[in-house]
This record gives structure tokens, sequence and C-alpha cells, in this order.
């Protein structure tokens, strides 16, 4: 009943009937929705979640092991200006209990704030306790909702005074795309994509002793047969399964592997047991296969919370490609480098987590993954500098600040001032890097060193000739890329302090970001060049010393364009890892003809010669083998249009914490039309645009309810032009080839630009 009153009031605000205010949506406990789901054995069960003790079989539910979890919600109202004015939340361990106020641990009452993302301040939690909880809130038409849903959540053993929320593993079952024969008790197999899972089969046998060979891997010959050596750490297995006379479901585990088991890399739960990429499979033997899945493990994803098309099929190609990507590479729960080493890596997680912002509308997995990499950090130096990148992107996209809170002490460590030297850069290898200086970032193994981009030349198959994916870069004491990743830790740490209330930190970190890019762009700055020296000992210009400077905020206006330039005359001289900076740079630069250039390069090195040619339907850990020979085939690090797309391209993005003021800034280069649904924390921002070239450009925005935004309108002329907003002819700023439209409330725009 609850669920039509919603439609009707849905359809009757859509007709104009304003006086209607629906019940706030999308209820989240620590930043999950679906906390009163039931999981058995990792799949979604009927059992109601008030009965989950009821059952024998063992169950996972969303762990909630913070003493003061967050409550967030979303405003449901399509009118513009729609703000909260007032929310009350109520909190008890009955739902029905719950207007009567009886066995109520938390009614904050009618409280004035604009914030939909409290934190709970009630009588103290307890553990294994189920808790029950609902919102209204009050906008600035006046209006009072009605009780949201109740929703359900259920605490850990242990509770802390913060914990990252997790959900359970996915597992699900998939069916082949496709069956053939390939010769007399030989079936070949297609999944269609490949994915993290394994193998089951039911099978008829009339024979009292018969058995089956089942092949399994990633790579295919051009025969069409599995790849029995594909090479690096591409996968391809075969196991003998003996049969048992009759009918029986079998299922096929996996060996453990040395590698990617060690004590370093994460381990799968037993619920779910370990798991194999793979896409294809073979059988052979005389016995009748009746039935075949693949058991698939992922974190929870939605696959229908984001969208994106386009006039380019290409760039449509390629995000699907990305953001299937993302779903198949989030098996393990945590962030990880993919099935070699299923280690978490800072900089592979930093990209990963702006990838699943930009395809989904889940922020757990991002924040688990950084709480784990904070305490387990990995050898090279930027990446120990990505951590304070990520804590930042954590509080932009939730608006949560427990995270930066909890862990401030270690992210102040991480951006690296210890090693500041007289000339004011930091340097690895000057002899600051103190065991003393390791322990504090909880570094516990043998070489920490700089990293640039991976792999280097001479290593990994690659020959003292090939230059490696670093553009030759030239390693010295004082390394360009280091200390632009350090400036831009000292920028947002100076946030961060001033944000958990640590003024002198924060003016320290603010003054200290100063000093550095004055250092910066002293020591590094090749003036006759006009672009960035590796190091100050050395006259060579990377790709890398001049796209990170971009990114970061690094380059003095009078010599942005020639860096620009210095950048785009490199090309992809980077991996896929850098191949991120890269789009950032140029985007950065407003350089759109070229990040679009860069997004649908059909070249070995762009993500439609991995689709095309390679073959591979997850993103990759290099352009190409050639690139990378040990390379395996499921790396979220190469998926970054994910995130750009969407942040870039569609230009989506945060102006202040939690979306709370949101900026929309398309750089569509030649692309005719676009749209894009973008979720957030505050509800999805739906964006679609018409480019017509040289006469107009049509752009309609929804933004969600509870926002403040600006929108900025693509226009590189020079003559006279007319803007329109929502029909009425209206006047706005210009910023290089931008007009900017300032103040803009929630709700739906249509903004035409006639030239």
């Amino acid at each position: 009943m609850k669920q039509l009153l919603l439609i009707i009031a849905c359809c009757l605000q859509f007709q104009g009937f304003s006086q209607i205010a629906l019940p706030p949506t999308a209820l989240r406990c620590d930043l999950m929705k679906n906390t009163d789901r039931v999981f058995i054995n990792g799949e979604l069960s009927q059992i109601a979640f008030d009965e989950v003790d009821k059952i024998i079989e063992p169950s996972q539910l969303a762990s909630i092991e913070s003493r003061q979890p967050v409550f967030s919600w979303i405003i449901e109202d399509q009118r513009n200006n729609t703000m909260q004015t007032h929310f009350h939340v109520q909190i008890g361990t009955s739902p029905g209990q719950l207007d009567d106020k009886e066995g109520v641990v938390w009614d904050s009452g009618k409280t004035a704030s604009q914030k939909s993302l409290v934190k709970y301040d009630g009588m103290p939690l307890k553990p294994e306790t189920n808790y029950y909880w609902r919102v209204k809130v009050w906008n600035n038409h006046g209006e009072e909702t009605a009780w949201s849903e109740t929703r359900g959540f259920r605490t850990g053993k242990e509770l802390k005074v913060y914990s990252s929320g997790v959900y359970p593993l996915q597992q699900r079952d998939e069916y082949p795309q496709c069956t053939k024969k390939i010769k007399e008790n030989l079936q070949f197999i297609d999944f269609g994509k490949a994915a993290f899972g394994r193998v089951k089969l039911t099978v008829d046998s009339k024979l009292k002793e018969d058995s089956l060979l089942v092949s399994f891997g990633e790579v295919v010959t051009p025969q069409g047969r599995i790849n029995t050596e594909p090479g690096g750490s591409r996968r391809y297995r075969t196991v003998t399964l003996a049969l048992l006379q009759g009918i029986h479901t079998y299922t096929i585990t996996i060996k453990k592997d040395k590698r990617n088991t060690r004590s370093a890399a994460i381990k799968m739960p037993d619920y779910t047991g370990d798991v194999f990429p793979f896409r294809y499979c073979e059988v052979e033997g005389a016995a009748n296969i009746t039935g075949i899945i693949r058991e698939t493990v992922t974190y929870p994803f939605n696959d229908y919370s984001s969208h994106f098309e386009c006039s380019n099929p290409v760039l449509n190609d390629i995000w699907d490609f990305c953001k299937y990507s993302i779903k198949a590479t989030s098996f393990a729960g945590i962030y990880v480098d993919g099935d070699r080493e299923r280690i978490p890596y800072e900089a592979d997680a930093y990209i990963n987590q702006l990838c699943h912002y930009g395809v989904d509308d889940d922020f757990t997995q991002a924040r688990r993954s950084q709480e784990y990499m904070l305490l387990n950090p990995t050898w090279p130096t930027e990446w120990i500098l990505s951590s304070v990148l990520m804590a930042w992107k954590d509080y932009q996209y939730t608006g949560n600040e427990d995270f930066i809170r909890k862990y401030y002490n270690d992210l102040k460590q991480k951006t690296f001032t210890s090693l500041t030297e007289k000339n004011g850069l930091i340097s690895t290898r000057t002899g600051k890097l103190t065991k003393e200086v390791q322990k504090s970032i909880h570094f516990t193994g043998r070489n920490m060193r700089d990293i640039v981009d991976w792999p280097h030349k001479g290593i990994l198959g690659l020959s003292n000739d090939d230059s490696g994916e670093t553009d030759g870069f030239v390693f010295t004491d004082y390394n360009a890329v280091v200390n632009a990743y350090h400036n831009k830790a000292l920028q947002v740490m100076a946030v961060i302090a001033d944000i958990v209330g640590e003024e002198e930190d924060s003016k320290y970190y603010a003054d200290r970001a100063k000093e550095h890019k004055k250092a910066f762009n002293k020591l590094f700055f090749n003036q006759q060049k006009g672009c960035y020296n590796d190091g100050i000992d050395t006259d060579h210009n990377s790709l890398h010393s001049n796209m990170f400077a971009l990114t970061f905020g690094l380059v003095p206006e009078e010599h942005v364009l020639t860096v620009t330039d210095f950048v785009e005359s490199r090309g992809m001289a980077c991996s896929v890892y850098g191949s991120q900076h890269l789009l950032d740079a140029v985007y950065a630069g407003e350089n759109a003809a070229y990040g679009m250039e860069l997004l649908t390069a059909t070249h070995d090195r762009g993500w439609a010669h991995a689709i095309y040619e390679v073959g591979t339907t997850i993103s990759l850990e290099a352009w190409d083998n050639k690139y990378k020979p040990n390379q395996d085939w499921n790396h979220a690090w190469g998926a970054a249009p994910a995130n750009v797309i969407p942040m870039k391209l569609m230009g989506i993005e945060p102006l202040e914490p939690g979306f709370e003021r949101i900026r929309i800034k398309p750089q569509p280069a030649n692309l005719e039309w676009a749209n894009m649904v973008h979720p957030t924390i505050k509800g999805d921002v739906k964006l679609s645009f018409e480019n017509v070239r040289g006469e107009s450009f049509t752009m309609k925005v929804e933004l969600p309810a509870n926002t403040k935004n600006e929108v900025w309108i693509p226009y590189s002329g020079k003559g006279k032009y007319s803007l329109s907003m929502n029909g009425e002819r209206i006047s706005a700023k210009r910023i290089r080839d931008f007009i900017v439209v300032e103040n803009i409330g929630s709700g739906k725009y249509v903004f035409e630009l006639d030239l």
C-alpha cells in the first residue's frame, strides 16, 4: 500500500500538484542502503530481516560495527529549488513500536537542518541487535512529509568508535551465452563475459566409472578453442572430474594458488569459496551434461544505477566495458590489483574508487578498501601519497567525515612532510626515509621507492631497449612526479585539517603547499622548453612530470598552454594507470578534443584495442601483452573511462562535500548528443545535450533536491549568442570557453544556447 501511495504521489507531483511532499527514500545506514536484506551463502534470500535468527542456514547481513552509525536519505522532489529545512529521525528495537515510542533508542525530534546525513546520538547501541529506523522531513515549501519506509540494520559482534560498513559478497548463477559442439563428446561454452567464479555441472552418467575433462580460461585461439598457453598471468586450468553413476551436480573447486593466497593477499570467505577468472569452458567426455552454470561472485552492484549513451558507438562500448570491469573486479570485497596477486595497492584503488563512484551508488567498498590500505601500505612512494587523495574523494562523495576524523593522524604521516629538504622539495633518496618514518606510515616492507609508472624498462619481460611505461623518465634524487603528488596531498590535508577542527595544522599545510609549489616551479620548470624536467639534475622532460603537474594544479596560468601542448605532443606515452592522470590533466586544461581523441583511440594504446582486438571483456593491467608480458586481464586500474566520462567529459562533480553543491561542466568535443544518469548520495543527476556545432547547444539537467549548483555551458566562439533557461532569456558570465550560470537550485532545467 505504501508503494502504491508513493506512485500516486509521484504522478500528482509530476502533473503539478505542488502540495504533495513525498517521503524520503534510499535510506542508508553507514552509507549502505540494503542493510536489512538477508543473504544465504552469498545469495539473496526471501528471509525477512527480523526472522534471520529463526533459520538454520548460515546467513550474512550488512555489518554495522560503529557505535554511532550515520543515517542518510534522499529527498524525493522534482520541483525546482527544493531544500530540506528540518528532519526527524526515530530509531528503535521494533518497527511496530516507533509510534508509541516503546523501545525507541533515539528520537531526534524536529531538528532544524538542511543536512540529509546525520550521526546517531541516542542510547548506546548493543552488539548483535536488530534496530529499525525511519525519517521524515520538512521543506522550504512549508510542507511536512509522511514517514519514510522503516528500514532495519543489525549491529556487529563488537562495536567500535568507528568502523566502515560492509556488505557480504554476493553470489549469482550465470548461464552460457553460447554452447557449441567442437567434435564428438567435446563442448565449447562461452559465458559472454569473463567473471570471477567457478563452474557447476549437472551430469547424467549411466556408467559406474566415468569422467569428464573440464577446462576453463580467459583467452581463445584464432580457431575458437580455449588457449591452453595464454601466457603471463592470463588464466587457464583443466581438471578431471570423476563421475558417480546417476544424475548429480558437481562443483569444480579451485586449487589454492600460491601467489594470490599469500599473507598480503585478500582471501575469499568460506561462504563463497575461492574463485577463478574465466569466460570460456570446454567439457570433454561421453556423459550427458544436463546443466552448466557459472557461480559468479561480486560485491553487491546495481547495474541500473548509472547510464551513459552518446552519438559515438565506440565510446558507448568503452563505457559498457569499463562499467562492467568495475563490477567484475569487485569480487574480493576490497579493491585488489587483479587475480595474479589479489593485493590492495593504493594507486590502483584510487582509480577503482573513482570508477566505482562513476558507475554505481555504493560508497562502502571504497571506504573499506582505503581503511585496509592505510594500515597495510605498499612499496611505491606515490602509492602512499594516494591514500590522502582517496580519503579526500571519500569525503567529497559521501559528505561523511567519520573516516578522516578516525584516521587523521595516519593521513598526516602519509603526506611525507618528514622528507622535506632545504630546497623545499621531498626526496626518498637523501637519507630521510628512515625506519621511523616508515613505521609512522605502517610500512613493514623492505624497499620503498619511487615508481612514476609501471612497468619500468628491463623488467617483467621488457628489454632494456624499451623505455617501459614511464616515457623515459629519468630518476634522480628529486622526483617531479613524487613532488607533484606531495603538493596535492598538502592541498588536501589543509582542507581535511580545517574540517576536523585542527586550525594550526590547516594553516601549516596550506602554507607548506604554497611554498612547495614555488620550489616545484623554480626547480623543475624548464623556461627554454616551456615544460617540466623530471628532476633537478636532468633536463629530460617526460609526459609524466608534466601531466601530474597539470592534474594537481601546479602549473601557473602563464605556463598552462605550453605544458598542455607538451602533454599532447607525447600522446598516450604511459600505462593504463597513467591514463587516468593524463585524462585528468587534459580535461583540467579544457582540451576536450584531445580528451575525446584519447578516449576513443583505436591504436594499441587505447580501450578500443582491448575490446575489439585483444578480445578481453574486463579492463587490462596494460595496454597490450607486449607492454607488460606478465599482465593479467582483470585489472580495475585500466577502467579510467568509467570515471572520466561522467566526471570530466560530462562534467558532473561535487563542489561541496556530499554533493551539497554540484558543478555541471560538460566538455563534449565532437559528440552530437549524449545522455547520462550519474548516482550521488543526494540522488541521481541526469544530464543530456544536443550539440549542433556552430549553430546551437541544448542541455537538459535534472538536479536532486537539497542541492545548490552551477552549470557551465561550452561555448568557444567569439560572436554574439543567445542563452535561455527554461524558455526565458538570461545573461551569465563568460569564463574562458564556457558560459557559467551560478546559483541554480534543484529541479529540471533546459539551457538553450543559440549562436
